[in-house]
């Protein structure tokens, strides 16, 4: 079979826009349950065991408004950012209240298992990279 430039030219571009759509985006597929503009933090890795998600910052997990009920006695081993808005590009989550004694960080449309198991109590939206 012969092809010519411009069927070989269609072809090659068919195929890169067919590879381009089949690649994953730079965003992971959010968990279950964890609804758009939220946060979600995790008692077991992958996303399981008990969940706590917030849409807006939180200086007290334990005895804020809203309450995280597992957190004060469970260590935190997986979370999901699925923040939409670009106001804020990361979640930053601390060891202490107040946003005392920072933890760790993680970007926008991103998730997964922490590098260890961390005591959370409280987090905030930051503009910015996820490393200042």
């Amino acid at each position: 079979m012969r092809l010519t430039r411009t069927t070989l030219a269609v072809l090659t571009t068919g195929a890169a826009l067919a590879a381009t759509l089949a690649l994953p985006g730079t965003a992971s597929a959010a968990p279950s349950g964890c609804l758009k503009e939220y946060v979600c933090f995790y008692s077991g890795k992958d996303y399981g065991g008990e969940r706590c998600i917030w849409s807006q910052a939180d200086p007290d997990w334990w005895k804020g408004s809203i309450q995280c009920s597992w957190a004060d006695d469970k260590n935190v081993k997986s979370v999901f950012n699925n923040g939409t808005g670009s106001r804020f590009t990361g979640v930053a989550y601390y060891h202490g209240k107040d946003y005392e004694d920072r933890a760790g960080c993680t970007k926008q449309g991103k998730g997964g298992n922490l590098a260890g198991t961390y005591k959370l109590r409280s987090h905030r939206w930051i503009d910015g990279t996820c490393g200042s």
